[in-house]
């Protein structure tokens, strides 16, 4: 059977997204073996922020900046926070494919973590894929075999932290208004970082900090791509397109690096994709997840610097459903 047209098309604009967040990335590799993480995200975090103020002031729903779950709403700023910081330090000291390789990890724990937050039923089929896909995390990093450093763990904890923001955020995101869920994040971010520039900072000479605004401008346009392609096409089509990423490590880490991918982590890469797309194929089934926690995702880990998509979309939908009430109380008016 052909391919509808709209799903071709939502899987080439998510390919060309995740090819530019692939980008982004390299470029976090290469500025973070001069500056520490919180320099980066801080830097980042406020040649963005003005693109972000512009969506957020289009936000026009009645409410205020109190959060209706406080309790949530802390946790996943604190995780949020821990999860930019981990995310840019792993991939600054380690190969760019051995990082995605432990960072696609997350759809396999946000299906953990959603049994507990969301009251998720895995079955046998999602069992048995958390179990290799957490057995493809073990041949990657083949503890006693490898010495594990501070940069698989924080690997690891980029891809708890981010499948924690990402749980938290469906099971409140109906509820809290858009603007609550990705302003405190972003706020937390910048007074950390601030907090800590005094004692990491390192002068930036123009050259880099162009790359730093680039880094904002990237996250930005993936973001946007990433967006149209959930337009076009439904999150079986375009949520296993990340995995894409892998072959943007591969060849940026090869040349502009001078990293190999071995044996092992090519081995475990793969039972690790594989995983999780089971768990993204099993979820599209209505009789098997209810709450959809991976399929809904839309997002990468937090890096600090940008809202996470999925947020954007709900903010967007929203303002549309506004304006469409609108229009239609304007419409019976002039009746």
């Amino acid at each position: 059977m052909p391919v509808p047209q709209s799903n071709l098309r939502g899987a080439l604009l998510s390919l060309a997204a995740f090819a530019v967040y692939a980008s982004n990335d390299t470029m976090v590799k290469f500025l973070g073996a001069s500056y520490s993480p919180f320099q980066l995200i801080f830097f980042a975090g406020l040649l963005g922020f003005p693109l972000v103020t512009i969506m957020l002031m289009s936000d026009r729903s009645d409410g205020n900046l109190i959060p209706k779950h406080p309790y949530w709403t802390a946790i996943r700023t604190l995780a949020a926070v821990l999860n930019a910081i981990t995310g840019f330090y792993a991939f600054s000291v380690l190969p760019l494919a051995q990082c995605y390789a432990i960072i696609f990890a997350m759809p396999i724990l946000i299906t953990l973590l959603a049994i507990p937050i969301l009251g998720e039923k895995v079955g046998l089929h999602r069992w048995l894929a958390i179990i290799v896909g957490l057995a493809g995390v073990i041949i990657v990093l083949r503890p006693g075999q490898v010495p594990l450093g501070l940069g698989h763990l924080s690997a690891l904890a980029a891809a708890l932290l981010g499948a924690a923001t990402s749980v938290i955020v469906r099971k409140i995101g109906h509820i809290e208004r858009s603007v609550v869920l990705m302003l405190y994040p972003m706020v937390a971010n910048f007074v950390v970082m601030a907090l800590a520039l005094p004692f990491v900072y390192i002068p930036i000479p123009k050259e880099h900090f162009g790359l730093m605004g680039a880094m904002a401008l990237l996250g930005l346009v993936a973001g946007m791509l990433m967006i149209a392609a959930y337009r076009r096409a439904p999150a079986i089509i375009v949520a296993p397109m990340q995995y894409s990423q892998m072959i943007w490590a591969i060849i940026f880490g090869y040349f502009l690096f001078d990293e190999s991918i071995d044996l092992w982590t090519g081995v475990g890469a793969i039972v690790i994709i594989a995983a999780g797309v089971y768990i993204v194929l099993r979820e599209d089934k209505p009789s098997v997840s209810i709450n959809r926690p991976v399929l809904e995702n839309r997002s990468r880990f937090e890096t600090g610097v940008l809202p996470r998509i999925s947020l954007w979309m709900l903010l967007f939908d929203r303002r549309r459903a506004r304006n469409k009430v609108e229009g239609l109380a304007g419409t019976e008016g002039d009746a």
